[in-house]
Formats: structure tokens, C-alpha cells, sequence
């Protein structure tokens, strides 16, 4: 029987699409971490922001209700419960309903033809139903903003750690953005929430957004890629000894459970497969003032054996042409088989910034996992006086 790791932080999201709420419980949080609801939806709203995104984000406003788990603004060491509520359930309200089918009001929303690229087909074989509707609601990107709820608890834990996690646009189309902007951190923590693209080049936003309008007026999605930036972790987080404690492993698998996210590269792990060696990895020196290890440069993207090695955690995910288009593809009706364009839902052209808001609260809980895994503690101060202890020991080794 396989086993993965016991997990010392862990959540659990619900609801649909066009249900009446998104739900979270984050379970293992420490007490006493600040936890504001400014804070968390600030997040939420970054991720609704940069062009390419849909109409659905006209609609929405989302915004985190704390149900449990925090008080006077600090956590409790209980779990945290967090709701969202979707605006739009207000004109999906008898489609989603969780009584049993009344007599059909409006236009029918049932999706008997399955979109090539989603979860439609392979959902609706799998349960046995012929409306993929069943299927496409908890399939839905949207889910991903309970994920970045728990993500923004998970960054204050990381705070208080001196951890910082941010995310920058690589690529949209053939449009490129500059490899060392993974170098401005400061700047990108510093860029506003309306941002078109998490870029700091004027001309790659341009050519980013000039991708995305010759997409959407073909009628056309267009895929890209993001890059995650985890700055302040010290070396050790992760493990060596087992297949499913690596670090690379579980940030791999938890970014790659982004929709959409089809490949994930840690550092420059791509580039470096077609070269050699000597040109792939980074030499060590030591700072003899600070007392630390040091790097000239991070190919590694701070992980090596499974473990962060001191150095900013770098992962760049890459993001496949949404599969709902506008001109849709052929498919075949599941109830009568005969062939007809694929259903078309409501969608955007590329939600690349929304997309890298995800993989910050992704990033974030896996690291805020690792760090309570191996410095424990019930209490943030607990938290911060192993971590304090371990860097001690660290300079003295």
C-alpha cells in the first residue's frame, strides 16, 4: 500500500462553479498568525485581475467571510473555515439547485456536447451522465479561488517566517518577458493589482496583450507561462530520503493541479536537459562576513536533492490554450452520438495572471507544509524560535 507523507497542514475545498459559494477549511495553522480579510481578498482580487480574462470577472466581486478559526484577527490553532460567495449563482439558482429538478425555467443548461481539452468526455464516462454539467461546475478554474484563500493564510504563516512568494508572466504566445526579472523580486511584490500581465517590461506587456487581442478576435484561446518566486526559505525544507517527501516532487505535483497547468520546470530544468553539465548547475562559494553558503547563480531553482538550498524557490509552469472556445471544435453529442461543435461556456482568452496568483497560493502551502513539518510548533512564536534556532546553527556550522 502506498503512503504519502503525513501532512502537518492540509485543505479542503467545496462548491461549484455557479453554486451558491466556494468553501475552505485549512487545518494545522499555528495560532497567533495575523489574518486580516483585507489580506485575503486582496488576494482574491489579484487573482480576477490581467487582460484576457472573461465576463465572469465583470460579475464577480469575491470576497472571503471568515467563519471560524480566527479571532480578534489571529488565528486560533483550530481550522480555519472561509466562504466566497458567487454572484452569478443568482441567475444559475434552479440549474444548481440541490433539491430535487423542478420544472425547467429558461434556457436549457445542459451540456451534451463535450469540449475537446476538458474534463467533459472523460467525467461524464467516468460518472455515468450524460449532462457533462455535472462535471464541468467542480472542474471549473474557478475552484482555484478557495485555493488562493487558503494561499493568502499560508503566506501570512510564511511571513512571519521572512518568506516571501510572488509569481511574474514569462510568456504569452511567442511574446517573451525578460529571464531576469526572476531577479526584481522587490519590484514584482511591488506591482499594482490591475496589472495586464505580472511583467515589469513595457514592451512584453504590449506584445503580451497585442497575443492576446489577435487571439480573441480570432475567436481563440492562446496559451503561456508563469514563473512562481519563493524568496527566504532556508536550505533544508523538503527531504532526501523518500520518493514523496522531495520538495521538487510535491511543488511539481501541486502546481501541475492547476487547470490548464500542463508542464512545470524547477529552475532552469528545461533549458539545462540540452546542455552540459558543467553549464547546468551552480557553483558554491561562501560569504565569510554573513557566515553562509552562497551561489552566482540559481539554475537549481533553489532545490537540490529534494530540498531548498537557501536559494529563491523557482518553478515556471506552462499553461495550455484554454479548451472552451468561442469557434468551437468538433465533438459528438453524448446522447444522440451524432457529431456537432462542441458546447460553449463562458471563458477567457488566458487567465495567465490569475493563473500565477494560483501558483503563489500553491507554492505558499506546500512551503508553509514543509516549514511546520520541520520547525513545528502550536504557536507562531514557537514557529519562529525553531526557525531562529535552526539559522543560528546553521552560521555556526
Amino acid at each position: 500500500m502506498i503512503r504519502s507523507q503525513p501532512m502537518a497542514l492540509r485543505f479542503l475545498t467545496a462548491g461549484e462553479s455557479h453554486g451558491p459559494a466556494l468553501t475552505v477549511i485549512v487545518e494545522g495553522l499555528p495560532s497567533g498568525i495575523p489574518v486580516a480579510a483585507g489580506s485575503i481578498d486582496r488576494e482574491l482580487r489579484r487573482r480576477m485581475a490581467g487582460y484576457g480574462r472573461g465576463g465572469r470577472m465583470a460579475i464577480e466581486a469575491d470576497a472571503a467571510e471568515i467563519l471560524g478559526g480566527v479571532r480578534h484577527g489571529k488565528t486560533l490553532g483550530a481550522p480555519v473555515a472561509l466562504l466566497i460567495r458567487n454572484r452569478d449563482h443568482v441567475n444559475w439558482t434552479d440549474v444548481m439547485s440541490a433539491g430535487p429538478p423542478g420544472e425547467a425555467r429558461g434556457p436549457d443548461r445542459r451540456v451534451t456536447r463535450p469540449r475537446p481539452g476538458h474534463a467533459d468526455l472523460a467525467g461524464a464516462l467516468k460518472h455515468g451522465t450524460h449532462d457533462a454539467r455535472d462535471i464541468l461546475e467542480r472542474a471549473s478554474a474557478r475552484e482555484t479561488a478557495a485555493r488562493v484563500a487558503a494561499g493568502a493564510l499560508a503566506k501570512a504563516l510564511l511571513a512571519g517566517m521572512g518568506i516571501e512568494v510572488t509569481s511574474r508572466t514569462v510568456a504569452v504566445g511567442t511574446a517573451h518577458a525578460p529571464d531576469d526579472e526572476a531577479e526584481a523580486i522587490d519590484a514584482l511584490l511591488a506591482l499594482p493589482e490591475d496589472a495586464p500581465m505580472r511583467t515589469l517590461d513595457p514592451a512584453a506587456v504590449a506584445a503580451m496583450v497585442a497575443a492576446v487581442d489577435a487571439a480573441r478576435a480570432a475567436g481563440d484561446s492562446v496559451g503561456g507561462s508563469f514563473e512562481v518566486l519563493a524568496r527566504g526559505a532556508p536550505p533544508g525544507l523538503g527531504s532526501h530520503v523518500h520518493w514523496d517527501r522531495r520538495l521538487d516532487g510535491r511543488l511539481g505535483g501541486a502546481l501541475l493541479s492547476i487547470p490548464a497547468v500542463k508542464a512545470v520546470a524547477i529552475g532552469d530544468g528545461v533549458e539545462t536537459a540540452a546542455g552540459a553539465g558543467s553549464a547546468a548547475h551552480d557553483p558554491i562559494g561562501y560569504d565569510a562576513s554573513r557566515r553562509v553558503f552562497v551561489r552566482p547563480s540559481n539554475r537549481a531553482g533553489g532545490i537540490e536533492g529534494g530540498m531548498t538550498n537557501g536559494e529563491t524557490v523557482r518553478a515556471r509552469c506552462y499553461l495550455k490554450p484554454l479548451s472552451t472556445l468561442p469557434r468551437a471544435l468538433p465533438s459528438v453529442d453524448l446522447v444522440t452520438k451524432e457529431p456537432f461543435q462542441a458546447a460553449t461556456e463562458r471563458t477567457d482568452t488566458i487567465p495567465i495572471v490569475a493563473a500565477g496568483v494560483v501558483g503563489e497560493a500553491m507554492t505558499a502551502l506546500i512551503l508553509a507544509d514543509e516549514a511546520l513539518l520541520k520547525f513545528g510548533g502550536d504557536d507562531l512564536r514557537d514557529v519562529v524560535e525553531s526557525l531562529k534556532a535552526y539559522r543560528e546553527r546553521l552560521r555556526a556550522f
